[in-house]
């Protein structure tokens, strides 16, 4: 298993369990496993995001690789730019949805897909030895190289959305001066919300983590629909006319049935994950769509989707993959994708979800060791007592975060007062241990 390698890249709070010289040992490892590698590296607008990119490419100039810097991007525009452009990796400084204290790395391999496990374990086993070679590569910056990215998003729809007026919450992150630019060239009017860039506030009260914020802007512009970004915009969550919510489970069901529709959905099958809503599930079965679940992490969907040759999947959390057009979460892509839909069909968000959700009660609880509390037995003898309760009706999910130090509880019953009582029993018990 490995040691620095969350479900998502490295992660950790900046100067403490993410160091520059981490960063320095990570971009040195790279060139350990290829010779003089040719990597692209971009970041999101944290403060510690230029310390660690200029770090991580020391490391790799020391080594022997040759740096292409292409600054302030969402991560899948380094996905594109690696596959594109054929670099050997690509890397990504950004904490996604974290705090701004925090920060992270992403590694994606020459076909633009994040590493495997098991790539990462192996990575790691260079991280403690260091590569000097005789000959130094270089560092370059290529910031004309975003304007590929801007094409491939615009030229990923096939109508312009004159007559649509949107609302963007960037969240002060990488989709804070690309995205408003790419829907205002399709003729939407544009209404933006933390499109600042300012890593200070990076994901603070704005975002998809606080939608309520983008649902005021709504308010204010009646806008017909909005969009909220992460950090660095691989996850999206969309607000109707109505201000309701749209998480990435109902994104992907209007996406799963568009593309059926469209025959461009491989299989008739679509890849979610173990929180999934049942409900999402029964839908797509009533319009002959299959739904496969993996384990929780957009590289676990998409390890799937690439087993199996599918073109849809996604997670509540909003990472949507649309293989049609990249190899990794698109948060921008997906928006526009959903305005496309939108702007064809001349319905709401409202009316193209036609699904029943189950409720389900989704707890955060912050702790020191989550590992010491998910192997307790006594909240192991809890936790199958309660599944034993509600099955095969409900459903219940308790788990570490992959990415910050968080136990997450998940109760999904028919009984919205079900699914709570039974998430809060177990907060209250895990808040004792």
């Amino acid at each position: 298993m490995a040691n620095y390698f969350g479900t998502d890249g490295i992660r950790g709070e900046f100067g403490k369990t993410l160091t520059c010289g981490l960063a320095f040992a990570v971009g040195n490892a790279l060139t350990q496993i290829k010779r003089n590698p040719n990597i692209v590296i971009g970041h999101d607008t944290r403060l510690s995001s230029d310390a660690l990119s200029l770090s991580l490419s020391a490391g790799i100039v020391q080594g022997g690789g040759k740096v292409v810097s292409v600054g302030t991007i969402p991560t899948a525009g380094i996905s594109f730019l690696t596959a594109t452009e054929k670099f050997d990796f690509g890397v990504m400084v950004t904490a996604s949805h974290n705090p701004p204290a925090y920060n992270g790395i992403k590694i994606f391999d020459k076909t633009g897909k994040k590493l495997s496990d098991e790539q990462e374990e192996f990575l790691e086993e260079f991280f403690k030895s260091q590569q000097i070679n005789e000959f130094c590569g270089n560092y370059a910056e290529k910031l004309n190289l975003q304007k590929k990215y801007f094409k491939h998003l615009v030229g990923a729809v096939s109508t312009n959305f004159d007559g649509l007026n949107i609302c963007l919450d960037a969240s002060n992150g990488s989709a804070s001066f690309i995205a408003p630019k790419i829907f205002k060239k399709l003729s939407a009017k544009v209404h933006t919300f933390a499109c600042g860039g300012d890593g200070r506030k990076i994901n603070t009260n704005c975002g998809c983590l606080h939608v309520q914020n983008l649902q005021k802007k709504m308010k204010q512009t009646n806008a017909d629909v909005g969009f909220a970004f992460d950090g660095d915009a691989d996850r999206v969550i969309a607000v109707d006319k109505n201000l309701k919510i749209f998480d990435g489970d109902k994104l992907l069901y209007i996406l799963a049935k568009e593309m059926k529709n469209q025959g461009t959905l491989y299989a008739n099958s679509v890849v979610g994950t173990s929180h999934t809503n049942t409900g999402i599930m029964v839908g797509l079965n009533r319009n002959k769509i299959n739904l496969i679940r993996t384990d929780i992490g957009d590289k676990y969907v998409i390890d799937a989707m690439d087993k199996m040759n599918l073109t849809l999947g996604g997670e509540q959390s909003g990472h949507i993959i649309i293989k049609t057009h990249a190899h990794t979460g698109d948060g921008i892509l997906t928006a526009l994708k959903i305005c496309e839909i939108i702007k064809k069909s001349g319905k709401t968000l409202g009316q193209l979800f036609d699904a029943m959700e189950l409720s389900q009660c989704n707890i955060n609880i912050p702790v020191k060791d989550k590992i010491k509390v998910l192997n307790n037995e006594e909240l192991k003898n809890l936790t199958n007592q309660i599944f034993c309760q509600i099955a095969p009706a409900g459903r219940i999910l308790v788990r570490a975060s992959g990415t910050e130090d968080i136990v997450r509880i998940m109760v999904e019953h028919p009984e919205k007062v079900v699914a709570e009582t039974l998430a809060n029993q177990i907060k209250n018990f895990i808040e004792k241990i």
